[in-house]
């Protein structure tokens, strides 16, 4: 009789070992998810895809696989190549025709793309392909200041001129039109009195460089839990 007590009890251990395993195991598979990678279009300086590519450096999540600009003196272009990060620079016509661009992205596994001061309108081709997955950040409070020839200084100078008392970022998904599509975050900041375009952009440059990296990766989480 003692011994079946202790070969039930040498059973149920082993049970409970085997049990707490397969549990481990199961957790870990969920956590498992294949990393995402980053395309990046920029047309200037490239601080924000500069900010971006070191802040997914080293993470299991997400890293920027690849950079595309529309200026091939952009600064943006040399701050990628010194990062290691491959870098296409491509023309009006290219960016039209999207044959290049597609190759490019796939070339790079890209299934995630960020604008990050990129210009021009975003096409069809691309909007339609990495639909939920193309982010933009705009310098103002969407949907005020926002459409065709709202960016940069011109951003700034208008919310002044309107007398408001708040601006910000926005982060937003990346529609056929300039600035319409579903806002994902924003984050705001006083206007003061004595703000010129160019005070003002530079306390919106510190809220982008700190948020927007973190707010995409929020999104890539979002989207590896859905799939």
């Amino acid at each position: 009789m003692i011994i079946q007590i202790i070969a039930l009890k040498n059973a149920f251990r082993a049970f409970n070992f085997i049990y707490i395993c397969c549990r481990a195991a199961i957790g870990a598979a969920r956590n498992l998810q294949p990393m995402k990678h980053i395309a990046i279009f920029a047309s200037g300086n490239g601080s924000n895809a500069e900010n971006i590519i070191n802040f997914f450096a080293g993470k299991a999540s997400a890293t920027v696989s690849c950079v595309l600009t529309n200026n091939a003196d952009a600064p943006v272009a040399g701050k990628a190549r010194r990062a290691g990060v491959p870098c296409l620079a491509f023309d009006r016509k290219a960016f039209d025709d999207g044959t290049q661009i597609c190759r490019f992205l796939d070339r790079h596994s890209a299934d995630y793309v960020v604008l990050a001061g990129f210009l021009w309108l975003v096409p069809g081709y691309l909007t339609d392909r990495f639909e939920g997955r193309i982010v933009n950040i705009h310098p103002a409070l969407l949907p005020k200041f926002g459409g065709r020839g709202m960016y940069g200084m011109h951003v700034h100078k208008a919310v002044i001129e309107a007398g408001e008392k708040r601006s910000g970022i926005t982060v937003h998904e990346v529609s056929r039109r300039y600035d319409e599509g579903r806002i994902i975050c924003s984050v705001e900041c006083a206007v003061m009195p004595d703000d010129t375009p160019e005070s003002l952009a530079e306390r919106i440059h510190g809220l982008e460089h700190k948020w927007f990296p973190t707010i995409i990766e929020n999104e890539i989480e979002k989207l590896a839990a859905a799939e």
